[in-house]
């Protein structure tokens, strides 16, 4: 049984910590580094107080950034089934295609590279065998 007490402490507002700490989750790790560095500019007691609380909270180490997080919901809800089959059919035929495309497409990238590093090469030896053929004759000239 729950007692008035402890419903209002469920619903309080959190405090001014919990807030500031909410505000940098959401704004990434970019804005708890800045934030350890104006400490440090400011008072360098509190940019090792942040320092160590990264450390501590396993923020420096892990990629739980915003974008990360969202970029994985996107990805799961995509793959999940609507309820529309012809719409889900469609999707799925569209991923397909996509994946098709950027797999030809990253193909053609490989072909292309390997092109212009045969042309390169190509011209790094005939100038190399140009170089070659001229020190040969300025020899035979010079004997």
């Amino acid at each position: 049984m729950t007692t008035l007490t402890d419903t209002a402490s469920m619903h309080a507002k959190p405090g001014w910590f919990a807030r500031s700490e909410a505000w940098l989750d959401s704004k990434g790790k970019g804005a708890w580094i800045a934030a350890m560095v104006l400490g440090f500019v400011f008072f360098w007691p509190i940019g090792l107080a942040f320092l160590f609380y990264m450390i501590w909270s396993k923020r420096m180490f892990n990629s739980s950034c915003k974008r990360s997080a969202g970029w994985s919901r996107h990805s799961a809800t995509s793959m999940a089934s609507t309820g529309n089959r012809a719409f889900d059919a469609y999707k799925e035929e569209t991923l397909r295609r996509l994946e098709e495309e950027q797999v030809n497409f990253e193909s053609f990238l490989e072909r292309l590279r390997e092109a212009k590093d045969k042309a390169e090469f190509d011209q790094f030896m005939d100038e190399r065998s140009r170089k070659a053929r001229s020190q040969t004759s300025q020899d035979d000239d010079a004997a």
